[in-house]
């Protein structure tokens, strides 16, 4: 990729062994000491899942979101896509970028496991604070099957998931920010690095994590701040659930093993939300109750409100 395609606002960072892409939202910092925002994304997800997000930022807070290894502008990487490998990337990005100021780290799903592993590889000493957005805590596979083939391959197959979570009707991105986020999701490119993520490295990364009991040393980032929100998984299933059965999937059986799976996924949630707790002795939890998965997409507020919380409740040292 040439920097020609870039935005004003995007770069090419080089890491070493490729370039990744990186854009700056906001003024720049008075001070290395002023805290930064910076979104990490979820699996198979570029920087445009944050557009809504970004703009609703105090306009004098600086912050910045990039594209990982073989997403849009970012360069493949030689590295298989584990979220070892991805934390790993991160910190040369922000090595190189670089960004010495202390970050408040934003991250959807996936990335709970990929910001564990970048405090297991750099520990916390840049890390301002924390917001978690409906991320995934270590244990998730072992309490909620979010791939669960009846759910997939029966009851929702041939059913187009952004319409049915409600996220292409609720979204809060501009037209031409929504056909961006669309358009990029549409490439070949974008395929072949979702596939690697998602279906190859997604699940392993769990047990990956896990073995480095990173949970056992609670609080793991102290007394910096800690938001964390649960999304309404059941707002996705039950509309996977309804698309489903409108198009005359699934036999009785398998749509009452979905029922069943909605009508409990959400206090299973609730346990994992709850864990991300002790990652700080300043630590809230807030629910998106009219959100499914994407909240920084239906109601990015909520996830700005996070970003104001950490800010608010920062260490005097900080």
């Amino acid at each position: 990729m040439t920097s020609s395609i870039l935005p004003l606002n995007g770069r090419l960072v080089d890491i070493g062994s490729h370039s990744l892409a990186l854009y700056s939202h906001g003024p720049e910092p008075s001070s290395s000491k002023d805290p930064v925002v910076l979104f990490v994304s979820g699996v198979a997800s570029d920087a445009l899942n944050w557009q809504a997000v970004v703009r609703l930022l105090p306009p004098s807070l600086r912050s910045y979101t990039y594209d990982r290894s073989g997403y849009r502008n970012s360069q493949s990487s030689p590295l298989v896509p584990s979220a070892e490998n991805i934390a790993l990337e991160l910190s040369l990005l922000i090595e190189k970028a670089p960004i010495p100021n202390p970050l408040i780290i934003v991250g959807h799903s996936w990335a709970g496991v990929l910001i564990h592993e970048f405090i297991a590889l750099k520990g916390t000493s840049q890390i301002a604070g924390l917001v978690l957005v409906d991320a995934n805590h270590e244990t998730a596979p072992l309490v909620i099957n979010v791939d669960d083939p009846i759910l997939w391959n029966a009851i929702a197959a041939d059913v187009e998931p952004y319409a049915a979570w409600g996220v292409e009707a609720e979204h809060q991105l501009t037209q031409e920010e929504w056909d961006a986020f669309k358009a990029a999701e549409s490439t070949e490119k974008y395929k072949l690095i979702a596939q690697k993520e998602d279906v190859e490295q997604y699940l392993p990364s769990f047990a990956t994590l896990r073995k480095k009991k990173l949970s056992e040393k609670q609080p793991l980032v102290g007394d910096k701040p800690v938001y964390v929100i649960g999304g309404t998984r059941s707002r996705d299933w039950n509309g996977l659930y309804k698309a489903g059965v409108a198009k005359g999937n699934g036999t009785e059986d398998q749509r009452s093993y979905v029922r069943e799976m909605i009508r409990t996924v959400d206090e299973k949630s609730k346990g994992l939300m709850e864990k991300f707790l002790k990652l700080s002795t300043r630590s809230e939890l807030v629910f998106a109750t009219e959100s499914g998965h994407f909240v920084q997409m239906t109601q990015p507020d909520i996830v700005v409100n996070g970003v104001n919380w950490v800010l608010d409740n920062l260490p005097a040292s900080s």
